[in-house]
């Protein structure tokens, strides 16, 4: 009987077949799920079945009233995370029913009513893409969303997006309606703490702009947080409009050294200026000078800015770093490290075995080049060594001299910069202590006076400009060395300044004749450091005249790597305004063309984190090419510039550059230790830390000389016990190779940088900004290093000092409103990401109460362990004032 009307229906056999078996279990299933539901359950289901029905009576009262019914069903009913509302899931069965019935239905308030039960329903029932929860949505009445709960608007949003990029591909199509929902969806999250998803949805819809708006003062920093944290994995141009939000709201709400940060790392100095001028206490633009110098940003205050005058000096003064040298040396003092340090103190020959003490001999001069570097390394900024500053009297012909000399010829010339080095930021005596090497009639010497110069001025600037007074006549000397330090010392002097005059002093050396290679080298080099990232048009073409000038035996010299490099610097980082320059790079000589095309892509984007530039490059480093190819060397370095931007790229970048070890030509392993080097510089990753370990006992010398110093750049400034172990090792292993020797002593140095107070590391505040003139001194040096054989290891051994730029007390010194130095209990720990995270998660984690002055390592974040002190600083870094709080009562 039963399967008689089935015979009937003419279906296929199989078919008859296939529907029996799925009929009768379910009618089990059915019988048994009516015996599982309780009471109260069952109850539901029949008054909810009985709604559908009403709702399709004829008399509208009786419809209204399930409506009404029915609506209070379901917005009543709470549900666990994991489960579907039980009102939703009896009605799943009618939904099919409801949505036909609502066709039917003439326009009319009840038929709205419908639409937005329908909606919610759609919730669970609707086919993936079909986007009815939407639509009936639109077709409902305008009631507040919000109150048919959080899974509901979430839904909604998520439709809202792809339908809004549907109605983007078609012409003319309106949106006014998404947008009045959107409007109200992110006022919902807006008011529930759930800011991400309202900047989400808001980004979907391209209109950033509406959440101004709905920021009120409780939750405009999360919101913030987010958009800030998101740029770095948005593509342009959608991360600079992300960014420019931000600061509109940070600004709104006189958030201003928050808003600083932005209008830092977009490098806009309008929006400094508007930060000044907003802003009517001076106590926190004292503060933003403290940024501002930190980020090594030379800027100009006016009256508009501060209008007292000596505000504006004592402000143009922080700006200037003129208290740099007083604020760590008042650190070194608190932790008693003042005591100055001899190279064997770092070498510590007494901890190997005999045969190191052997080999001691091997080429003194190189021995005692090394030595000075080392000296030069650890007490940096000091003012006091054992080698260069000893005092007179201890012997009767001043015993300075008597280190100076027991340097050959160019050795000199690092020995004598060196006393620059210690005195590092302490203009005034540092000048007075450098002026006796003028006055000597070895060239070397003088040329060391001038570099020595430049570097003591490094990242300080001065309203009488001594450095440009005194090297500004030595530019034009007949004697190559000469200029050179003078050269060089004025590119690290004025680094990131701008400077017209000396642009003026060094552009024609480039067009010279006569000028020889060497000295056309250092000057593309400086002009690139004292015009780092401004795009500036005349210094681009001089360089680009002086590359086309050379000839072919010229472009094969290792110096000439460095004009590329000076003309990628006056790009660093500004991404697309490289196009037309690079453009002009392909018509050079072949020799070089590609070598200035990869410097130029990752230079203009370096920091920026851009996934495709980075698979550009992983590309050029993909071919196998013939001996004579030098361009994959910078291609291997651009990977590591641009992807150090963020936790996430930097540690895929690493992950890739062990596969380019793996297949990598010889060219390109020479490249990924110094890669490493700056993806991890100051922060020594176990990984890496062991991957170098492995590849200085390389058998080719070149790969094994780039993973010594780099050993010695992840470790720089850390007093790092594995990494000091793993050199003094390398120091017995190597004996006898004096050039090997030679780059162990220099990253000994390194990883004993500033006695353990100073990082090399050219993000700060928090990891969030990049400091041109620190990444700028990094490159010059990582590119002088892809050929060590000729630059490091032959006579131009000064390049090292570029690393100058690049050094930074890694400490938290808190200051008092007059600018003198607190001692206040501070938290060190772990930093957390707690980027849209509920409620109020802790910000560090595993930490250590400390008093100011404090050291920060890689990853650390401080925050202040007492309520006595209000900082005017949101991150505590370098020099932060603390005001009292005005509220604060000792319970005592």
């Amino acid at each position: 009987m039963t399967i008689d009307p089935k015979a009937n229906n003419g279906a296929a056999p199989e078919e008859a077949t296939l529907k029996v078996p799925s009929k009768d279990p379910k009618k089990k299933k059915d019988e048994k799920k009516e015996e599982d539901l309780s009471d109260e359950d069952l109850a539901l289901k029949q008054q909810l079945e009985l709604y559908v029905e009403r709702v399709q009576d004829s008399d509208p009262g009786v419809q209204k009233l399930a409506l009404e019914s029915m609506r209070q069903e379901i917005r009543t009913s709470t549900s666990s995370m994991t489960s579907v509302p039980k009102p939703l899931k009896f009605l799943r069965p009618h939904y099919g029913t409801l949505k036909a019935y609502y066709e039917t239905m003439a326009d009319s308030d009840l038929k709205k009513y419908l639409a937005d039960i329908l909606s919610v329903l759609a919730l669970t029932m609707s086919a993936e893409g079909e986007r009815e929860s939407l639509k009936y949505r639109l077709l409902g009445s305008e009631g507040d969303i919000g109150s048919w709960g959080h899974e509901y608007v979430r839904n909604l949003a998520g439709e809202i997006a792809q339908e809004y990029t549907k109605r983007q591909q078609i012409e003319e199509a309106p949106i006014d309606d998404l947008m009045e929902l959107v409007q109200q969806i992110v006022a919902f999250h807006m008011k529930h703490n759930a800011e991400p998803e309202a900047v989400d949805l808001l980004m979907e819809v391209e209109d950033l702009d509406l959440l101004v708006e709905h920021v009120d003062a409780t939750n405009f920093k999360r919101t913030c947080l987010y958009l800030t944290s998101s740029a770095s994995y948005l593509p342009g141009p959608d991360d600079m409009l992300v960014l420019d939000i931000a600061y509109m709201i940070y600004l709104k709400f006189e958030e201003y050294p928050s808003a600083l940060r932005i209008a830092l790392f977009l490098d806009n100095l309008q929006y400094v200026k508007q930060i000044f001028t907003s802003c009517d206490d001076v106590l926190q633009k004292k503060q933003f000078c403290y940024i501002l110098a930190r980020h090594g940003v030379a800027f100009e205050l006016d009256e508009e800015m501060v209008a007292d005058d000596d505000d504006r000096e004592a402000l143009q003064d922080i700006i200037n770093n003129t208290k740099l040298s007083e604020g760590y040396l008042t650190l070194a003092r608190d932790i008693e490290v003042m005591e100055p340090k001899s190279p064997e103190d770092i070498y510590k020959v007494h901890l190997l075995d005999g045969r190191a003490s052997a080999g001691a001999s091997v080429d003194s001069a190189r021995q005692n080049l090394a030595a000075t570097f080392v000296n030069a390394f650890v007490n940096a900024g000091f003012g006091q060594d054992k080698l260069m500053t000893v005092p007179a009297e201890a012997s009767s012909g001043g015993s300075t001299g008597s280190w100076l000399f027991k340097n050959k010829e160019h050795g000199k010339t690092s020995a004598a910069a060196s006393l620059g080095m210690i005195l590092l930021w302490d203009v005034d005596s540092g000048l007075a202590q450098i002026d006796k090497y003028f006055h000597s009639n070895d060239n070397h010497v003088i040329a060391g006076a001038l570099l020595g110069v430049g570097i003591v001025n490094c990242g300080i600037k001065n309203d009488c400009d001594p450095a440009l007074a005194l090297l500004g006549d030595y530019v034009g000397k007949d004697d190559s060395s000469v200029r050179i330090g003078a050269i060089m010392g004025l590119g690290l002097a004025y680094a990131g300044t701008q400077n017209e005059q000396i642009r003026r002093k060094l552009s024609p050396i480039l067009g010279d004749a006569k000028s020889p290679l060497d000295v056309i080298a250092f000057t593309a080099i400086s002009l690139g450091l004292i015009y780092v990232g401004s795009c500036n048009e005349e210094v681009a073409q001089a360089i680009i005249f002086a590359l086309m000038d050379r000839s072919d035996s010229e472009l094969g010299e290792p110096l000439t790597r460095l004009l590329p490099l000076g003309l990628g610097l006056l790009y660093l980082g500004k991404q697309e305004s490289v196009e037309a320059t690079a453009e002009v790079s392909k018509t050079f000589n072949e020799k070089i063309r590609k070598y200035c095309d990869m410097t130029l892509l990752s230079c203009a984007y370096a920091g920026t984190g851009n996934v495709l530039k980075v698979q550009n490059l992983l590309g050029h480093c993909a071919q196998h090419l013939d001996k004579g190819e030098t361009h994959q060397g910078p291609a291997v370095l651009g990977i590591a510039m641009v992807a150090m931007a963020e936790e996430l790229g930097l540690e895929m970048a690493i992950r890739s550059l062990e596969h380019l070890l793996q297949y990598g030509e010889q060219n390109i392993r020479r490249a990924v230790p110094l890669a490493l080097g700056l993806l991890c510089i100051s922060n020594p990753k176990v990984n890496v830390m062991d991957t170098l370990s492995r590849l200085s006992h390389d058998t080719d010398s070149e790969v094994a000389m780039a993973a010594i110093i780099s050993l010695g750049l992840i470790g720089a400034g850390t007093n790092n016990a594995r990494i000091a172990g793993m050199l003094r090792n390398l120091s017995s292993y190597y004996y006898k190779e004096a050039s090997l020797l030679f780059c162990v002593r220099i990253a000994q140095g390194l990883v004993h940088l500033g006695k353990g107070l100073l990082t090399l590391a050219p993000y700060h505040s928090d990891r969030f900004l990049l400091s041109p003139t620190a990444l700028a001194g990094l490159l010059i040096m990582l590119h002088a290093c892809l050929d060590m054989k000729s630059i490091i290891l032959g006579k131009y051994h000064y390049v090292l000092y570029f690393l100058v730029l690049a050094m930074q007390p890694r400490m938290l010194l808190a200051v008092d409103e007059n600018l003198k130095p607190l001692s206040v209990p501070v938290r060190v720990g772990q930093a957390v990401d707690v980027v849209g995270q509920a409620g109020r998660p802790k910000t560090i984690t595993g930490f250590q109460t400390h008093s100011t002055p404090v050291l920060l390592a890689a990853g650390d974040r401080a925050e202040l362990a007492t309520e006595k002190y209000i900082p005017l600083s949101p991150i505590l870094e370098g020099f932060v004032i603390l005001k009292e709080n005005p509220e604060y009562r000792d319970d005592r």
